[in-house]
C-alpha cells in the first residue's frame, strides 16, 4: 500500500514556497510591463522588442556552466539572497531611469540582462535547495506545489500588472522589486541546507562534467534534445504574442492582461493534474505528450481576428499553459532521479545552458522575422506566420521524448532484478553517467 503523503512538506519548504510565490507574481509584472513600456512609451519596433526579449535569456549561455560549478562551492542560501538583491536593484532602475528621462532600449537591455544573469545563479541554487529540504519521495509533490503557485502567479500576475500599469505606469515595476525583497527575507529565515561541495578536480573539469553527464545518460540526453528543440520554437511564439495582440489585433493593455490571467487558469490546472497523470501514464510518457500538445494548441491564435481576440488569446494560452505545467512538473524529477546529489549542480547548470542557451537566438529570430515580413504582409499576417513557424518547429520536441518512458521502465526493472539478486538488499546507488 502506498504511504499517504503529508499535507505539509515541512517548515523549511513552506518558507521557501511562500517567498517564491510572492516573487513569481512580481516576475509576471515585469514580463508584462517591459514589452508594454517598449511598445507604448518608447515606440519600439518588433526588432527592438526581440532584442530585449533576447536579453532575458542572455545569461544562460554566458554564465550557465560556470554557475553550476560555483553554486556547488558557495553557500547556497547566501547565493540565493545575493541573487534576489541584485534582481531587486536591476528592476528598480527601470522606473527610476524613466522618471529621469534616461530610459532607452539599450538601458532596458542592460537591466534585463542583469536580471537574467542573477536568475541563472538563483535557479541553479533553487534546484539544489529543493531536494535538500524535501525528502526524495516527495519531490514530485514539492515541484507540483511550486508549479502550482507559479501558475497562480500567471493567473493573477497579468491582470495585476495591467491594473498597476494603468494606475502607476512604470512604477508598477517597483512591486516586482519589493517581491524580491520578500523572497530574500523568506530565504534568510530558513536554516542553512546542504553542504558546499568542494569537488575533486579543477573548475574546468567540473564545468565540462555537467555536459558529459547529461549526454552520457540516455534519458538525460533525450530530455536535453527535446528541450533544445522546444526552445528553438517556443520563444518565437512568446516574443511575438504581444506584438500580435497590441499591433496586429489592436488589443488594449487591459484586455490583454485579463486574457493572459484567464489563460493561466489552465496552467494551474496542469500543475494539479500532472502528478496523478504522471503516476498513471509514467512521467516520461506524460512529458512526451505534454510537449506535443503544448505546441499544437498554440495554433489556436489563428482563430483571431475571425473570433474575438481576447477570447482567442485566453483559450489558446490556457491550453498552452496547462501543458507547460505538465512539462515542468515531469521534467525536473526525471532529471534529478538520474543523478547523484554530488552532481546535481553541474548537471542542472549544463542542462540549462544547453537547453535555454538557444532561447535568446529564438527570441531575436521572432522579432527579426516579424520586422522582415511586416513590409510585404502587414504586421498581423507577419506575426501569425512567424508564430505558426515557431510552433511547428517546437512540436518536433515530441520525437526524442518518445523513448524516455521505455528507458525509465527498463531502469526500474533492472533495479528490481538487482535487488532480488541481492536478497532484497539496499537499492543500488545511481552512477555518475548512464544508468
Amino acid at each position: 500500500m502506498t504511504p499517504r503523503l503529508p499535507v505539509s512538506l515541512g517548515p523549511e519548504f513552506n518558507r521557501f514556497w511562500i517567498g517564491q510565490s510572492v516573487s513569481t507574481i512580481g516576475d509576471r509584472i515585469t514580463v508584462f510591463v517591459v514589452p508594454t513600456v517598449m511598445i507604448f512609451l518608447l515606440d519600439a519596433s518588433a526588432f527592438q522588442v526581440g532584442i530585449v526579449a533576447m536579453a532575458q535569456y542572455l545569461g544562460i549561455p554566458l554564465l550557465g556552466p560556470l554557475a553550476g560549478v560555483l553554486v556547488d562551492r558557495w553557500d547556497n542560501r547566501r547565493t540565493l539572497l545575493v541573487c534576489d538583491l541584485a534582481r531587486l536593484a536591476a528592476v528598480a532602475v527601470i522606473p527610476l531611469a524613466y522618471w529621469q528621462g534616461w530610459l532607452s532600449t539599450p538601458l532596458l537591455f542592460a537591466c534585463v540582462a542583469v536580471i537574467s544573469g542573477a536568475t541563472i545563479f538563483f535557479t541553479i541554487g533553487y534546484l539544489v535547495a529543493v531536494p535538500a529540504v524535501v525528502p526524495k519521495d516527495h519531490l514530485v509533490r514539492a515541484y507540483s506545489r511550486l508549479e502550482g503557485t507559479r501558475s497562480v502567479s500567471e493567473v493573477s500576475g497579468p491582470s495585476l500588472a495591467a491594473g498597476l500599469y494603468s494606475a502607476l505606469g512604470v512604477a508598477a515595476l517597483l512591486v516586482d522589486a519589493a517581491s524580491y525583497l520578500v523572497s530574500a527575507l523568506s530565504i534568510r529565515s530558513m536554516r542553512p541546507w546542504g553542504e558546499r561541495t568542494v569537488a575533486e578536480g579543477s573548475v574546468w573539469q567540473r564545468l565540462t562534467a555537467g555536459f558529459r553527464l547529461n549526454w552520457s545518460d540516455p534519458v538525460l540526453r533525450r530530455v536535453v534534445v527535446a528541450a533544445v528543440t522546444l526552445n528553438c520554437g517556443g520563444p518565437v511564439f512568446v516574443t511575438v504574442l504581444p506584438i500580435l495582440a497590441y499591433q496586429g489585433l489592436g488589443v488594449s493593455v487591459g484586455v490583454f492582461g485579463a486574457a493572459m490571467s484567464v489563460a493561466a487558469v489552465g496552467a494551474l490546472a496542469g500543475a494539479a493534474v500532472a502528478p496523478k497523470a504522471g503516476e498513471r501514464l509514467g512521467t516520461g510518457r506524460m512529458l512526451a505528450w505534454a510537449l506535443l500538445l503544448h505546441c499544437l494548441v498554440g495554433l489556436g491564435v489563428l482563430a483571431a481576428p475571425a473570433l474575438p481576440a481576447g477570447v482567442v488569446i485566453a483559450v489558446t494560452m490556457g491550453c498552452y499553459g496547462f501543458f507547460m505545467s505538465c512539462i515542468n512538473v515531469c521534467s525536473a524529477p526525471i532529471r534529478q532521479s538520474r543523478m547523484t546529489a554530488r552532481n546535481q549542480g553541474v548537471m542542472h547548470a549544463a542542462f540549462r545552458t544547453a537547453t535555454w542557451g538557444v532561447i535568446p537566438l529564438a527570441a531575436l529570430a521572432g522579432g527579426v522575422a516579424v520586422s522582415l515580413l511586416t513590409g510585404p504582409l502587414g504586421v498581423l499576417d507577419a506575426a501569425r506566420i512567424t508564430m505558426v513557424g515557431g510552433t511547428l518547429l517546437a512540436a518536433c520536441s515530441f520525437l526524442p521524448a518518445l523513448r524516455i518512458q521505455p528507458l525509465l521502465d527498463a531502469a526500474e526493472r533492472r533495479k528490481a532484478a538487482e535487488a532480488e539478486a541481492d536478497g532484497g538488499g539496499a537499492e543500488p546507488a545511481l552512477a555518475e553517467g548512464a544508468s
